[in-house]
């Protein structure tokens, strides 16, 4: 029953940053790049994601009205977690306010944000109490526990914990709140190793700010799951054979260890991931099955066994038909657990309940918003209460516009700025001033203060590149991505301080011919061409395109491409697949336009991948994209990635002192450097932009009985 006597949510606001970190910015303070600039990327679909943290009541029937957004509506929340009420008494003192029979008691959730350009792992508490509180027990009427949206009140508290230091970054994820210590995963520990994942369990002991790291070294840890005794911890992990490329199900097993300090260390299960305990000898875990169903399976650990793989037990808990994931059991009612599906008649991930005696499904949040995806449930305590998180969109004054430019917190050196862009090939006006992107279809300039923003061309393209010395002239190739030598793609220059935007076809017979770049003296253009059947480096006249002029820069049965010209005019950076072709790894190499001096730049290991280079404006460094850091999250766990690596580096233009700028687990790509300090301010979009735009993964929507079944060990 909704009361009728209005209550307001109080939100008691704590929340506890663990920045345990990569490298100080100091560390290129001492370099030969000192000039003020900045650094903007693009991330898939990252713009439009406005994550929040939801909960529903369990018991009753799922409704809107009954439905409580948890977090604040700032920047992007997600992968949540109910702790224990007496693991937060441990740590903090209720609100002076609060009686000691407080109904109903406070809410308590920790979770992932991604506010002020950095991932921070936050506790937030919640208190009901009346709207006119004189120091008393709240009145309440009968269900006085699901006050309706329009009564909910925030108060935001000072921050309590670990501050950030010398402007450190990393990435946190899956936090759990045992007693007086977080068990979380962070990346900030370099393992030294090219493409190798940075991800690793961490405890820190919130009271004296102390941290042990639980992951081996030279050892990947994901999703991590404390037991409810707190005694063991249980991950999805590689072991030391290490990441293997993989885009969809990562070859991980399950390992079980010692929360205490990381001792013990165990495999018990070989294929699976994202584990969640029922009891300390129960767990859930998902695996994508030889069916080609993603599914959850029970492990039951025998009794006076010694632990391991022969010691536990496994058995399919959900059906073939439709795929189940991201398992979360309840640890004071071990006969349900929340899942999420996707289902042959949604396009949308929901969160369901699934008895694990009757075999049954309860659907939760699809008759709530059944056209929004829902991730990576977890449940309360006491098992009232499922959260997960979602896309908060624009409804009941939720504020969700999208930012063109959102500000990241840059481990290089305070002078360089670093941007996210909501779009995709970003390029800087040689002042700095404008940034030319590319949206599907589309080529868009915008100031480079957010202001501004025009499209100039309509068709689909992909790359953008400014002439140096013709101003306003803005190179891209028009035509699809991705696509084979042949495809018709040919590179144009738009003038767009032409009022009528006129623009003008510089290459013939559109044999995908992309990737323009000009020389600083405004005279050439180089390219990717595939006119000789392979994808090689040519170079021709910037004004009268290659019937003024073209020559052959490199030449090979490989695939030169994303080629980028060095302010200097000395050097052209550009990926390429020659040393293992057709293998979808590429490096970076560097030659003189003159075709001498080619050398390589970097590569990720063995069968890796950079892409992107783009110069910094002295000519010093290179910014690129790289699975360098490997993967560092279960790939199920987050919307659609093509490819679900991918962070921003910078290496020296010798080679040498690489450095990683981002740290999550989405796909971010194509880079650039401009020589304008822009101020480091979030910019929203003019009109807002499209929220929730953003896709579910699409291997979830393959059928499992195509030819293109992924193979998987027997289920």
């Amino acid at each position: 029953m909704k009361p009728t006597n209005p209550f307001n949510l109080f939100y008691f606001f704590f929340f506890t940053v663990l920045a345990v970190l990569e490298f100080p910015v100091s560390a290129f303070h001492d370099s030969p790049y000192s000039r003020s600039s900045s650094i903007v990327f693009a991330t898939l679909g990252r713009s439009s994601y406005h994550f929040d943290i939801y909960s529903l009541p369990l018991w009753v029937a799922p409704a809107s009205s009954n439905e409580l957004r948890l977090t604040d509506g700032v920047s992007v929340n997600f992968n949540g977690y109910f702790p224990s009420p007496s693991s937060v008494s441990m740590l903090f003192r209720a609100p002076d306010w609060t009686p000691a029979d407080v109904s109903p008691p406070p809410l308590h959730f920790v979770y992932v944000t991604e506010r002020n350009g950095n991932s921070h792992v936050f506790l937030d508490s919640l208190y009901y109490r009346g709207r006119e509180h004189t120091g008393s027990r709240a009145i309440l009427e009968e269900d006085p526990s699901e006050p309706t949206r329009s009564e909910l009140t925030r108060f935001q508290f000072p921050l309590v914990g670990l501050e950030e230091s010398d402007g450190r970054v990393s990435m946190k994820d899956k936090p759990t709140l045992v007693g007086e210590y977080l068990i979380y995963v962070s990346t900030h520990e370099n393992p030294g190793v090219p493409r190798t994942s940075w991800t690793a369990v961490y405890s820190t002991h919130l009271k004296t700010r102390s941290t042990r790291r639980l992951t081996p070294y030279g050892v990947a840890d994901f999703s991590p799951a404390v037991s409810p005794s707190g005694v063991w911890t249980a991950v999805a992990s590689y072991g030391e054979k290490g990441w293997g490329g993989e885009v969809e199900e990562l070859g991980t097993d399950i390992y079980l260890f010692l929360t205490r300090d990381g001792s013990s260390r165990v495999k018990v299960v070989e294929h699976g991931g994202w584990p969640s305990w029922a009891d300390d000898s129960t767990f859930y875990f998902h695996r994508r099955c030889e069916d080609g169903w993603w599914s959850v399976f029970k492990a039951s650990i025998l009794k006076n066994r010694k632990l391991g793989v022969d010691s536990v037990v496994t058995e399919r808990v959900t059906p073939p038909g439709f795929h189940v994931f991201t398992p979360a059991a309840s640890t004071s009612n071990e006969s349900f657990i929340a899942v999420a599906t996707r289902r042959p008649d949604s396009a949308f991930r929901h969160i369901e309940l699934f008895d694990v005696v009757s075999k049954q499904f309860v659907e939760l949040t699809r008759p709530v918003s059944p056209n929004v995806h829902h991730l990576n449930p977890f449940i309360s305590p006491d098992s009232s209460r499922v959260g997960y998180h979602k896309c908060r969109g624009s409804s009941n004054g939720h504020k969700s516009t999208n930012l063109i430019l959102e500000n990241l917190k840059n481990p290089l050196s305070e002078k360089i700025t670093l941007f996210r862009i909501d779009g995709n090939f970003p390029s800087f006006s040689p002042d700095g001033s404008r940034i030319a992107f590319v949206e599907f279809p589309g080529v868009y300039v915008v100031n480079s203060d957010g202001s501004g923003l025009r499209k100039v061309f309509e068709r689909t393209a992909f790359s953008t590149a400014w002439d140096w010395k013709r101003k306003g002239v803005v190179y891209t190739s028009a035509g699809p991505t991705f696509a084979s030598e042949s495809t018709d793609v040919d590179i144009i220059s738009i003038n767009v301080d032409d009022e009528n935007l006129s623009y003008k076809q510089l290459t013939r017979g559109g044999k995908n011919n992309a990737f323009p770049s000009a020389s600083p003296d405004g005279k050439w253009v180089v390219f990717r061409s595939g006119r000789s059947g392979h994808k090689n480096l040519y170079i021709m006249d910037a004004l009268e395109g290659e019937t003024g002029g073209l020559s052959r820069l490199t030449e090979g049965p490989w695939s030169d491409t994303m080629c980028n010209w060095s302010p200097d005019g000395e050097w052209i950076a550009f990926a390429s697949d020659r040393e293992n072709p057709g293998s979808g790894s590429f490096e970076l190499f560097m030659v003189h336009p003159n075709g001498t001096g080619l050398h390589k730049l970097i590569q990720s290991g063995s069968g890796g991948r950079t892409n992107h280079p783009w110069f910094s404006p002295d000519s010093k460094y290179v910014v690129f994209t790289s699975d360098y850091a490997g993967v560092s999250a279960e790939p199920i766990s987050n919307p659609h990635h093509y490819q679900p690596y991918g962070d921003i580096f910078v290496i020296k233009s010798d080679g040498s002192g690489i450095r990683r700028l981002t740290h999550n687990s989405y796909e971010d790509g194509t880079p650039t450097w401009g020589s304008t300090y822009m101020k480091d301010d979030d910019v929203e979009r003019p009109n807002g932009g499209t929220t929730c735009s953003f896709e579910d993964c699409h291997w979830l929507n393959i059928s499992p009985n195509s030819s293109s079944l992924y193979s998987a060990p027997q289920c």
